[in-house]
């Protein structure tokens, strides 16, 4: 049985950080494009990062793009997710999630990916 789960959320200031983990079994996804997304009460889950195994590229939303980072240990089969500089909206459910199939460029879409986490709730006080 596949599994993501995430870790590392939690309660912090703005101007903070937290890194995010995202440890797989049942899969090897070291060859998959790997991406974070999160998700605010009423709203459609929202592209954050992505890490292509094709052309080993990462893409940012530009909302984070300078204050997150994706990166990925394969040896350890697991997806992290560095956010510095914290703001309140940021605040979301964090999911990763996984896209086993032939890459299509469309990282930033949810329905490309086919094995998702739990989430893990962030929220960035003021």
């Amino acid at each position: 049985q596949v599994q993501l789960v995430e870790s590392g959320g939690g309660l912090v200031q703005a101007g903070g950080s937290l890194r995010l983990s995202c440890a797989a079994s049942g899969r090897t996804f070291s060859r998959d494009t790997v991406g974070w997304f999160r998700r605010t009460p009423g709203k459609e889950r929202e592209f954050v990062a992505a890490f292509t195994w094709s052309g080993a590229r990462k893409y940012y939303a530009d909302s984070v793009k300078g204050r997150f980072t994706i990166s990925r240990d394969n040896a350890k089969n697991t997806l992290y997710l560095q956010m510095n500089k914290l703001k309140p909206e940021d605040t979301a459910v964090y999911y990763c999630a996984a896209d086993s199939g032939v890459y299509s460029g469309n990282y930033y879409s949810p329905g490309v990916y086919d094995y998702w986490g739990q989430g893990t709730q962030v929220t960035v006080s003021s």
